[in-house]
């Protein structure tokens, strides 16, 4: 009987540590999970020939969103519930431009709408639906 209150205390004794131990450690799983409200992203991709441009995301705290394309920009709305997510947007801008940004903009733009999940990946933020789209944190 007593090799059984013993077995047990130890027990509690690691489960204690391992509750401890967990609650002291720095929460950085928990902020890489979370969703990148209030920043401006990148999309992982080199710029078109001829432009510095890349298409960008600037999410602000309530999801509303200013997206810029390969030449025009749209304004939207993120909403996020656990690792869903849907973005709704508006009118495009009328700016002039190639038909190659044109149509990267299209492409871009229902590739945003279409997406229906999210997860980070460091400072990368992945978008997925019927294509992935990849977001990075400006380095300058």
């Amino acid at each position: 009987m007593n090799r059984l209150w013993l077995a047990s205390w130890r027990a509690v004794v690691v489960l204690a540590l391992g509750v401890a131990i967990g609650a002291a450690a720095p929460p950085a799983v928990a902020a890489q999970s979370e969703f990148p409200f209030g920043r401006e992203l990148l999309l992982d991709a080199p710029p078109m020939k001829g432009s510095k441009r890349v298409p960008s995301l600037d999410i602000a705290e309530n999801g509303l969103a200013d997206i810029e394309l390969w030449c025009n920009a749209v304004k939207g709305q993120l909403v996020v519930a656990g690792d869903t997510i849907t973005i709704l947007t508006g009118e495009k801008t009328e700016r002039s431009c190639t038909p190659e940004r044109m149509r990267g903009d299209d492409e871009v733009l229902a590739a945003l709408t279409e997406a229906t999940n999210w997860r980070r990946d460091g400072d990368i933020l992945v978008l997925t639906g019927a294509r992935t789209l990849r977001f990075r944190l400006p380095t300058n």
